[in-house]
């Protein structure tokens, strides 16, 4: 995957919200879709707390329709975010920072909506931790390569992985990972058209 063009520019967040909001966003849309979607919510919305307090309709408008996920985007935003601030009495998690790794994991993965993919991206981005997280896209890369079993769990895949992967690798190797798995798919020689 090294050996593809493209360079790797790491990814890191000062606020761990900022990173809950990119990993929903982002989970089940490729990287320049969720890169176009995080710029119409900053455009529209003042701040991450004016999204919070935003309808699911009107997460829904701004993203657009030709978002498909959009309304599951929105009502999982909308749910994270409350939950930060209702356990925190503000949107920001920097506290967690003094916290240790397990402890901030366990904290994040009890938020209402937060999937394992948008904390373990928290995880990696924001708090320096070792985690791998893995998009539906990239599992099913994995699992058509034959690279994991094909009954594994997320849990199973993403532990598998943090085991060969070093912490101080792991950024490189999601962001290659991730890039592989979004990749068009090369047309095989049997379905071109015969000339």
């Amino acid at each position: 995957m090294k050996q593809k063009p493209g360079k790797y520019h790491p990814v890191e967040y000062d606020e761990p919200v900022d990173a809950l909001v990119f990993a929903i966003v982002s989970e089940n849309l490729t990287e320049s879709h969720a890169q176009a979607a995080i710029k119409k919510l900053k455009d529209y919305f003042v701040d991450w707390n004016d999204l919070r307090v935003a309808t699911v309709e009107e997460i829904v408008e701004v993203l657009g329709p030709d978002f498909e996920p959009a309304r599951s985007i929105a009502a999982t935003l909308v749910s994270v975010l409350n939950a930060v601030f209702n356990k925190h009495n503000m949107l920001g998690l920097q506290s967690l920072r003094k916290l240790g790794k397990r402890p901030t994991k366990i904290l994040l993965e009890k938020l209402n909506g937060a999937t394992p993919f948008a904390v373990d991206y928290c995880m990696l981005t924001s708090m320096q931790g070792h985690a791998i997280p893995l998009t539906p896209k990239m599992i099913e890369f994995l699992k058509t390569g034959q690279f994991i079993h094909a009954e594994a769990t997320y849990e199973e895949i993403e532990g598998f992985l943090c085991r060969l992967i070093s912490i101080k690798n792991a950024c490189e190797f999601y962001w290659l990972l991730r890039r592989e798995s979004e990749s068009p798919k090369k047309q095989s020689s049997k379905t071109k058209k015969k000339t």
